[in-house]
């Protein structure tokens, strides 16, 4: 993950040890927070990524951005441009049809300010995603790793994330990994900085299931 470490109120790891001795001492073991977030290139480019990767592997998925980046050269493309380019050209670097419907929808959405790239930091997050997920292929967890890892949200709380669930089923000794409601549940705790805690439960199960 490229772009710059995150940085947190003074306090907040503090009062993430203090709502949880468990994710305390997660935060003990992990050491000092260091999340990417703030991810460089527009907001365009980070939501075009993002489609382009749902469901791949990161090299297959890489593979096929580059391929769509060469189509425009050197500059990342307009959402006119992107709507314009004929549905062969996208199929021959490798997007599926789903994909390049959700391509097309997000500049849709992006050229009739449906979606208004520019102002998206003055909105707040429900209602950011909304918005995203009005977006064909954009669903809530893209929508949030769009907040936690683009935009640096930090009360983020990805509940239907699989390693979060699972960091929280072995923080807890759960017999079973736990569902949406009770990760909701989980998370209330950490307000306001669930992102952070979310980060720390991920780097819990390093080397098992990371993001």
């Amino acid at each position: 993950m490229n772009g710059e470490i995150l940085k947190l109120p003074r306090g907040a790891l503090n009062r993430l040890r203090r709502s949880d001795p468990g994710l305390g001492q997660i935060i003990a073991d992990v050491g000092p927070f260091a999340m990417r977030a703030k991810t460089a290139g527009s907001d365009l480019e980070s939501l075009v990524r993002a489609i382009v990767y749902q469901q791949l592997s990161g090299r297959a998925a890489a593979t096929i951005f580059t391929r769509f980046l060469a189509l425009y050269g050197s500059e990342f493309p307009s959402p006119e441009a992107i709507a314009k380019t004929h549905h062969a050209r996208l199929r021959k670097v490798g997007l599926s049809r789903q994909k390049r419907a959700a391509l097309r929808d997000l500049c849709r959405h992006v050229m009739t300010e449906a979606l208004p790239l520019g102002r998206l930091e003055h909105l707040g997050d429900d209602a950011l995603i909304e918005q995203l997920c009005a977006v064909q292929g954009i669903g809530p967890w893209s929508a949030q790793m769009f907040l936690m890892f683009h935009l640096g949200r930090l009360d983020v709380w990805p509940a239907e994330d699989l390693g979060v669930q699972k960091a929280l089923q072995r923080l807890h000794g759960l017999s079973e990994r736990p569902r949406r409601t009770a990760t909701l549940a989980f998370g209330e705790p950490y307000r306001p900085f669930r992102t952070v805690a979310a980060w720390y439960l991920w780097r819990s199960l390093e080397g098992e299931a990371q993001l």
